[in-house]
C-alpha cells in the first residue's frame, strides 16, 4: 500500500507508474468518488508524455490521447455507465498501440486482457489516499518489486 497526501503527489505517482507502461497494457482503477482516479491519470498521461487535458471521461465514455514523443497513446475510458465487456468492446478502441485506463473497470474491463495491473484508491477522512497495486499475469510478475519511491517528494 502507498500513501499519498496531497493531488500532486497521485499525479506525480502516476508519472511514475507510466515509465513502467508500454503499448498493449491494461491499466484499472476502482475506487470511490474523488478518491483521485482521474488525477492519477493525468499523471500517466504526463509521463507518457502524451497530448491532454486529460479529464474524466464519464460522459464521453472514453477519449483518446495521442503520443507527443512517438510513444503508445493513452485510451482513458469510464465503464461506470457502461453494462459490461460488450459494450465496452462496442467502443472499437485501439488498444494494441496504446496505454488503456479504465476507471471503474473491475467486473467489465478484465476480458480484455490477461495481463493488466490493478489500482485500487482509498481516500481516508484526512483526504490522505491509500493505493494499492496488483498486477496480474506474466507481465506484472515483478511488479512486488516496484517501488514508487516517496510519491509526496
Amino acid at each position: 500500500m502507498i500513501r499519498v497526501p496531497t493531488d500532486e503527489a497521485m499525479r506525480d505517482l502516476g508519472r511514475r507508474l507510466a515509465g513502467l507502461l508500454r503499448a498493449g497494457d491494461l491499466v484499472l482503477l476502482s475506487g470511490p468518488l474523488g478518491a483521485g482516479k482521474t488525477t492519477l491519470t493525468q499523471g500517466l498521461g504526463d509521463g507518457l508524455k502524451v497530448r491532454g487535458p486529460i479529464t474524466s471521461p464519464t460522459f464521453v465514455i472514453a477519449r483518446v490521447h495521442p503520443s507527443l514523443a512517438g510513444g503508445p497513446s493513452l485510451v482513458h475510458a469510464d465503464a461506470y455507465r457502461l453494462g459490461g465487456l460488450d459494450e465496452l468492446d462496442d467502443l472499437d478502441l485501439d488498444l494494441q498501440d496504446a496505454v488503456t485506463v479504465v476507471e471503474w473497470g473491475g467486473g467489465i474491463a478484465e476480458g480484455l486482457s490477461e495481463d493488466r495491473l490493478e489500482i485500487v484508491i482509498d481516500r481516508e477522512e484526512t483526504d490522505e489516499r491509500i493505493v494499492g497495486l496488483a498486477g496480474v499475469g506474466p507481465r506484472w510478475a515483478a511488479l512486488g518489486e516496484w517501488s514508487p519511491g516517496d510519491p509526496g517528494s
